[in-house]
């Protein structure tokens, strides 16, 4: 008994210990890595003078990995051929730069890795690390900064090239369309400034893009462009460039047209179509009439004529002021569409907002007798209607109440199209909320120079409202939905009503925009009056 007891109590003690051992020996993880790799040796050596070779390895005190190199690397000046950066998919401890272009002679480059480097285990980036080069005898070291900023949105783009352009006997302003800049850089996805690196003296012209293929090369229906109008010279006196990055509106261009349906032709373009005229050349009857809407969806001109036409083809010439284009659509036995009207909005309705009818064929007429507006007491409530033709829709305004249900009825032949076509019997049901649902702002703008245009966005730039200020008043924005709005104003240069981009070609810079710097906080039931204090 005396042994087994002591059996028993040696046994307890060794699962005692090696229960402590294990609770002491539990894995914690240890603390996190968080330093950055760090280089060893490179060769060539960073910052080496009369390069001549075509490979380049760079060597790391741990594993590291390239992450995003194809945002993050800018090689400044840009290669015809592209560098190879090895190894892409794996980890290792260096980098192999093989380099296959042809080089400039006296001529620094640099190799801008952003934050493309990191190591294999927990991604800490070996921040912003710059290989730079010479063909010549010293290393270039002068640099251009500045700003980006963009002229219409609130938010500056990311991966922003600013490139400049030597401005020698070779350059013009259509090279930023063919040719790689002399230096480039990139705002990466940090920061809004920019600094051009390890320049030579000279003559330059300052240029940025948002480039939308990486090309180095600007497209207007693809890139963002900004552009500081003279040229600077290189060293400056501690000068500091901004730069506001904008789309161009797309210069006009019509697309060949084709028969989409019967007596329907559509004809796509792109640019302003506000001021194009189409003419049939070819030989039509006397009592052929045509009309033209707009696509609600795409960039495209619905031209409808009638009588049908038993011709093989019609010829058209189209015009918009100085261009003109001349285009034979074949023409065939199709399908005319049926008429499909359209309600906006569809059950809500707020009180200074109209109810609208589109259609997609020309409304010829509406008979206002077989159209009824009953709200829920079942009174008859009047109305007037305005019709746009380009949009091919008619807007019914009429007095609304709180809380109130409104039946509208189109019986049919209510709505003639184009095409003799009616409409069936058509019902919609609208209410409204009360007016404590909604949030009002008085704005205020002061130290304006007028005309303005003060609008209300979201946080993606989406006009929400907009109103136009010729003279010092309160502007009112009336029954607007409770959450968050962003107050900027547009200053209207021209007096043409509309916010105007800028055009590189032709010198000009977009209109200019101020954001107020508050984000407004629209709260349902309550009024507020905002103050906006223009700067010179």
């Amino acid at each position: 008994m005396h042994n087994k007891l002591l059996n028993l109590l040696l046994f307890i003690v060794i699962l005692t210990v090696f229960a402590n051992c294990a609770n002491r020996g539990n894995p914690t993880g240890g603390e996190k890595d968080v330093t950055p790799p760090s280089i060893t040796k490179s060769i060539p050596e960073n910052y080496s003078t009369n390069f001549t070779g075509n490979e380049i390895k760079i060597y790391f005190d741990e594993y590291v990995k390239m992450k995003d190199i194809s945002k993050q690397l800018i090689v400044s000046p840009p290669m015809s051929t592209p560098a190879e950066i090895t190894p892409l998919g794996t980890a290792s401890k260096y980098i192999t730069i093989k380099i296959f272009d042809t080089l400039k002679p006296n001529t620094t480059y640099a190799f801008n890795f952003g934050n493309s480097i990191v190591d294999n285990n927990e991604e800490n980036p070996f921040i912003y690390y710059r290989y730079v080069f010479s063909t010549g005898s010293y290393i270039d070291s002068l640099s251009v900064k500045g700003n980006i900023k963009n002229a219409l949105e609130l938010k500056t783009d990311e991966f922003v090239s600013v490139m400049l352009y030597e401005k020698d006997s070779t350059y013009n302003d259509s090279t930023i369309y063919k040719q790689s800049p002399s230096y480039i850089t990139n705002t990466l996805d940090s920061t809004t400034n920019f600094t051009i690196e390890n320049v030579k003296a000279g003559t330059y012209m300052l240029r940025a893009l948002k480039d939308g293929n990486s090309d180095n090369k600007f497209q207007q229906g693809l890139d963002k462009i900004a552009f500081y109008e003279k040229p600077i010279v290189v060293p400056t006196d501690s000068a500091f460039y901004e730069l506001e990055l904008f789309t161009e509106t797309l210069d006009y261009k019509a697309t060949r047209p084709k028969l989409v349906a019967g007596e329907k032709i559509a004809f796509g373009f792109e640019g302003d179509y506000k001021d194009v005229k189409f003419e049939v050349l070819s030989q039509v009857p006397e009592d052929y009439k045509s009309r033209v809407i707009k696509d609600a969806k795409t960039d495209t001109l619905n031209y409808f004529y009638s009588p049908k036409l038993d011709v093989d083809s019609l010829i058209f010439k189209v015009t918009n002021n100085k261009t003109i284009d001349t285009f034979t659509v074949k023409i065939k036995d199709n399908l005319k569409d049926s008429l499909l009207v359209k309600s906006q909005p569809s059950n809500g309705i707020k009180f200074n907002e109209d109810f609208k009818l589109s259609g997609n064929i020309p409304f010829k007429s509406i008979d206002k007798s077989k159209i009824t507006i009953m709200q829920q007491d079942s009174t008859l409530v009047p109305y007037t209607t305005v019709y746009d033709s380009l949009s091919n829709t008619y807007s019914f305004k009429f007095e609304k109440t709180e809380e109130n249900n409104y039946k509208i009825q189109a019986l049919p032949n209510a709505l003639v199209d184009f095409f003799e076509n009616t409409n069936d019997t058509l019902n919609f049901s609208l209410r409204t909320k009360t007016k404590y649902s909604y949030y009002n702002a008085q704005v205020n703008i002061k130290n304006g120079k007028f005309p303005l245009i003060v609008e209300l966005t979201n946080k993606e730039g989406d006009v929400l409202d907009s109103k136009y200020l010729t003279e010092a008043k309160p502007l009112n924005f009336l029954f607007l939905d409770p959450k968050e709005y962003y107050l900027r104003v547009v200053y209207d240069t021209n007096s043409n009503g509309v916010y105007d981009s800028g055009n590189y070609l032709k010198g000009i810079q977009p209109e200019r925009v101020s954001y107020y710097s508050d984000v407004i906080k629209g709260t349902a039931g309550f009024d507020e009056i905002i103050t906006f204090t223009l700067l010179d």
